[in-house]
């Protein structure tokens, strides 16, 4: 029967690289499993092609990208701080392992499945306080707090680490960790079926041990692994949502005209719209640090994006952007190896996808705050334009049948 041995570390800890070194060597497995996917694999050995900048703007996942580009700083900068690469465990149970002759098996989902999981997972209310917590805890960092990196292996510690998480993001908690959990647990099995006499050792993150433990103890609890490997299928609430508002603000409209409050108070209600949305989608552009091409691009064509749930317009200000900033290949090396968020954000990339991300941001806000505002600015009284619109337009509508 296959035995197997599990190595929870931490991505940016001089201990660990020493713990899988040492494992390696007395424990002789046939075949190192490594909690890394292809694209991880080829990305720590620095091989393979980077993305090209059209690959980004046609998958337009600029939220989950920035997320991804912001959590590699956050522990780039813990790995400065302690004197240790990232995945610097991982970069050695490879260079262990091939200097002995012994297979590698990479066990982990592939990172772009995971994230697109992982943020469509999210709700709106998730989606906002992981970016609160990431951007807190980058602030932390780059003001120089410690943190004791050793004790995140102690299972204790892991324990209320991973509690503190379920409370705080259970969607999240669950695409991150519990999947990839099961889908480990999955290929260790297969591995333990392709060498039933053998020995295998998984390198993966402390945080991950217990869990793909209990799943190989019962290996019944597993899911399905075809549910673990293809993209999410949620209930599209955003678009749901962006025809709600089109059918609303058309119904405004169409109430305002049926109202009998006048023609100027009519044309006031659609210049509000285009001009509050296109404010804050150049505002939140320019705050991204794009060009001034791209803020007039998103001035122009928010108010008609925020009636269109099919197209954003961060999307459109993104391409700008590009074509303007025309950012190289080489831009995702310099975003991973970027110092502090200053260099960050001058690299053109990291702008295109900023720009998206907040020109977006601001159209959203421009649809909320016009709903608060627009009938106290035109000075009227929404109940009974409204009122007084829906009757007149149901007599209009009755004349004709």
């Amino acid at each position: 029967m296959a035995e197997i041995k599990i190595v929870g570390t931490a991505h940016v800890s001089q201990q660990s690289v020493d713990e899988v070194r040492a494992a390696i060597e007395d424990f002789k497995p046939d075949v190192v499993a490594i909690e890394l996917d292809p694209a991880r694999f080829t990305a720590l050995k620095k091989q393979g092609r980077d993305p090209s900048v059209s690959d980004v703007l046609e998958v337009r996942n600029f939220n989950s990208l920035l997320v991804q580009w912001l959590l590699a700083y956050l522990q780039r900068k813990i790995g400065i701080d302690v004197g240790v690469e990232p995945g610097a465990e991982m970069k050695i149970a490879i260079e262990e392992a091939e200097k002995r002759g012994i297979p590698t098996a990479l066990v982990d989902r592939d990172i772009r499945l995971t994230l697109l999981r992982f943020w469509s997972s999210l709700s709106i209310i998730e989606k906002i306080r992981m970016f609160w917590a990431l951007v807190v805890s980058i602030a932390e960092v780059d003001d120089g707090r410690e943190i004791d990196i050793e004790s995140l292996k102690e299972q204790n510690v892991i324990d209320s680490v991973m509690e503190e998480f379920r409370k705080f993001s259970p969607n999240g908690a669950r695409a991150l960790i519990d999947e990839r959990d099961a889908y480990i647990a999955h290929q260790i099995i297969l591995l333990k079926a392709q060498k039933p006499e053998g020995r295998i050792l998984a390198v993966v993150g402390a945080g991950h041990r217990q869990g793909i433990t209990d799943y190989l103890d019962k290996p019944q609890t597993l899911p399905p692994f075809d549910a673990l490997a293809r993209e999410p299928k949620s209930f599209p609430w955003g678009k749901v949502v962006g025809f709600g508002v089109t059918a609303i603000f058309f119904l405004l409209l169409a109430a305002i005209a049926f109202s009998g409050v006048g023609l100027n108070v009519l044309l006031y209600a659609f210049l509000f719209w285009v001009i509050i949305h296109g404010v804050l989608a150049a505002l939140f552009t320019l705050l991204a640090g794009g060009h001034p091409y791209s803020a007039l691009t998103c001035f122009c064509v928010a108010w008609f994006t925020a009636l269109n749930p099919m197209i954003h317009a961060g999307w459109i200000g993104a391409y700008v952007e590009a074509k303007v900033r025309k950012p190289p290949v080489s831009d995702f090396r310099k975003i991973y190896e970027a110092g502090t968020l200053t260099d960050m954000a001058k690299i053109p990339l990291f702008r295109v996808v900023l720009v998206a991300a907040l020109a977006n941001l601001g159209s959203i806000l421009g649809t909320i705050i016009y709903f608060i505002i627009i009938f106290p600015v035109l000075g009227i009284d929404p109940r009974i334009v409204i009122s007084s619109g829906l009757h007149n337009m149901g007599v209009f509508a009755s004349g004709w049948m």
